[in-house]
């Protein structure tokens, strides 16, 4: 379990990291966008954001 946390963790980070530097802000309020959906159960709100998250990376 403890390992399973620290994956999730290192995965974390380093998403926001890479969306950091491909969008700057943006990709880090889309990230943001796409864990609140999740979160929250809001199956439109993550999909929407993950969506432009991906289309944004692509272009960068």
């Amino acid at each position: 379990m403890l390992l399973l946390s620290a994956l999730h963790g290192m995965l974390e980070i380093a998403a926001s990291t890479l969306a950091q530097e491909r969008l700057g802000t943006a990709g880090l309020v889309l990230l943001f966008g796409v864990g609140v959906g999740i979160r929250a159960r809001h199956n439109g709100l993550a999909v929407t954001t993950a969506v432009l998250l991906v289309v944004l990376m692509a272009h960068a």
